[in-house]
């Protein structure tokens, strides 16, 4: 199984307001041209969110579903993946306070396509198309550089 684990500070966002950013799911699209589509699936209060996923990914495009727990007194959001290309695909953000005004946000994913064959080739790609991606998805949404 393959991990993927990134720390982005955020000087110019609260701790709040960067999770309020990260959990916009269906905006994602609009900020990086990666992500091809989020549908996001209104959920009941206290009930995990369902959403749709749609990544490029090499010359193809990667679809999974996940399920969505948001923890808006902890501030984190933990994910897994219910169906799609990914054998497991599953994974947390957690945003906390990193000085004053300031907030830090870790993403960190485990995945595995299944194919032990094919694992030494697919998953090191995949995983620097997911540190990219979410790079790029945090630098939009918090406009600042990734540690």
């Amino acid at each position: 199984m393959r991990s993927v684990e990134l720390e982005f500070r955020a000087a110019g966002a609260s701790a709040q307001e960067a999770y309020e950013r990260v959990r916009d799911f269906a905006r994602y699209p609009e900020l990086v041209a990666t992500v091809r589509k989020v549908t996001v699936h209104p959920a009941e209060a206290g009930s995990p969110l369902l959403s749709d996923w749609e990544v490029d990914f090499r010359n193809g495009v990667l679809c999974w579903s996940e399920e969505d727990v948001f923890d808006d007194t902890a501030l984190t959001i933990t994910f897994s993946q219910t169906e799609g290309d990914f054998e497991t695909f599953d994974g947390q953000w957690e945003i906390r306070a990193d000085g004053a005004g300031a907030s830090a946000v870790r993403f960190s994913a485990k995945f595995d396509f299944g194919l032990p064959s094919l694992a030494g080739i697919i998953d090191p790609v995949a995983e620097r198309v997911l540190r990219e991606t979410i790079t790029d998805i945090l630098r939009a949404l918090l406009d600042q550089e990734a540690n």
